[in-house]
């Protein structure tokens, strides 16, 4: 280990930094954020960055050249004035006096550095390459910052509002250690994360109280996995996915989201395709109430978003009827999403001011739906499940008013390496997507943003061997993959 890594309590305290411009305000802000009183040290006019400080009393500036007598009641010292020989003068002057020095891109002549810091205060983390490789730590604490929930700091607070009760109720340090991770590791912690504090708190005294008999209690995670790409899935998602017990999901989960959940926890698949349902939706809800009962963690993964066509309504509503707590996790939508890397945009200020989302589900070879709504003008269309119903839809579109010539769009598996976009019009879309082959999932689009598909279009999936269908961009219809 070539540092020891400590935590500093600076509240109250003395600290110098010597310099002006803009990297010294990075180090006085720090300064300032844990609390020192902070006096800065440069003959020249402070930088701009420091205007942004300048609400405080604890920041002195000395507008004179640096002397060691600086130092005196110091108790820490940053020296930024990007002057070679000042910042070693510094450095030297520091340490005669056995105070701590950082010196800015200059580790050798520092007796401590900085890492790079996640500040979920009272939570602190911080990462170090040790001056070697301050990008990488930058990356490192990039990715912990998709980890670790800004409301860390909440649960640490509440559990510090709880540590006096734990340690008079617990007598041995192994029993209070039990009791914090089972607390830590239960819904409690999600109820933080989610906003329920005073849930949380209630949950903690009821656990507090029952000690060691306190029994498990199960949560649903509600999670929309998004349009396909595991990309574009939210951060609270990840981590909820990473500890889940048993994952509930969708067919129109992808295998590469699928993978990204915890390994070892069970999976039950429940997908519907059109007239083949794994498990009826009642069924579905009834099984979420189950697990949570038996003290599961439970994730229901669904397809997109689960308030956009999910049914996730449906299921919340049974948990709450059977008391089991749960939270819901939105994600982009198919229509967000797929329009995006279809290089559709749903509004825009020349083609559409308003925006419209139908489900188009056939029953009866017929579509119950409201058209003189959906056809109207300088509006976007968007059809979530329409691949088979796509002949009915588009001859009703135009029998309510649309043009036949309405620019419309169809997207196979939208976001993903195996996207395929077919672009016509609501009279030529119905041949040209029997054409391609099309299968689930599908996304429609109709309205004149479909005009913009070719101009905007930057997602180029690499195609397949077998797939051969393109026409001339300048041609009423194509297929982009």
């Amino acid at each position: 280990m070539d540092y020891l890594p400590i935590f500093l309590d600076l509240r109250g305290r003395n600290a110098l930094v010597v310099g002006g411009g803009d990297t010294a305000a990075r180090k006085a802000a720090l300064l300032l954020a844990a609390g020192a009183w902070v006096t800065v040290v440069s003959p020249a006019p402070l930088a701009a960055a420091f205007h942004e400080l300048s609400g405080t009393d604890r920041l002195i500036h000395r507008q004179e050249a640096f002397r060691p007598e600086h130092l005196e009641g110091v108790e820490v010292v940053f020296a930024a004035s990007e002057d070679a020989a000042l910042d070693q003068a510094v450095s030297e002057a520091a340490r005669a006096r056995h105070l701590p020095v950082n010196v800015v891109d200059r580790p050798r002549l520092c007796s401590f550095i900085m890492p790079s810091i996640i500040d979920r205060s009272p939570v602190m983390v911080a990462v170090s390459s040790g001056g070697e490789a301050p990008v990488l730590s930058r990356l490192l604490r990039a990715r912990l910052e998709t980890l670790i929930p800004a409301a860390y700091g909440r649960l640490a607070a509440l559990a510090g509002r709880f540590k006096q009760r734990v340690r008079s109720r617990f007598a041995s340090s192994e029993a209070r250690r039990r009791f914090w991770e089972n607390a830590l590791l239960s819904p409690i912690a999600e109820m933080v994360f989610a906003g329920r504090e005073q849930e949380a708190e209630a949950a903690l005294n009821r656990m507090l109280e029952e000690g060691a008999d306190a029994p498990e209690r199960g949560e649903v995670y509600l999670v929309g996995a998004g349009p396909g790409n595991p990309d574009l899935l939210t951060f609270r998602a990840l981590r909820l996915m990473q500890q889940a017990d048993v994952v509930v999901y969708d067919r129109l989960v992808s295998p590469a989201i699928l993978d990204m959940c915890r390994r070892d926890a069970d999976r039950i698949y429940v997908g519907k395709e059109r007239d083949n349902h794994a498990l009826p939706q009642e069924d579905i809800n009834q099984l979420l109430v189950r697990l949570a009962k038996e003290g599961k963690r439970v994730l229901r993964l669904k397809g997109g978003d689960p308030f956009i066509f999910g049914r996730g309504g449906e299921e919340i509503e049974t948990l709450r009827e059977h008391g089991v707590p749960f939270q819901v996790v939105p994600a982009v939508t198919a229509a967000a999403g797929v329009a995006a890397y279809a290089g559709i945009p749903l509004t825009h200020r020349d083609y559409a001011q308003a925006l419209v989302f139908v489900t188009g589900h056939l029953k009866d070879n017929t579509m119950d739906l409201d058209w003189d709504m959906i056809c109207r003008p300088r509006q976007t269309i968007v059809i979530y499940m329409g691949l088979k119903g796509l002949p009915t839809l588009c001859r009703e579109m135009i029998a309510h008013g649309l043009s036949a010539s309405t620019p419309a769009a169809i997207v196979q598996q939208g976001t993903t390496l195996n996207q395929k976009v077919v672009v016509g019009t609501l009279e030529s879309l119905p041949a040209l997507a029997a054409q391609a082959g099309l299968k689930p999932p599908t996304l429609i689009i109709v309205g004149d943003v479909v005009r913009l598909h070719e101009k905007l279009a930057w997602f180029h999936p690499e195609p397949s061997a077998d797939d051969h269908w393109h026409t001339p961009l300048d041609q009423p219809a194509h297929l982009q993959m």
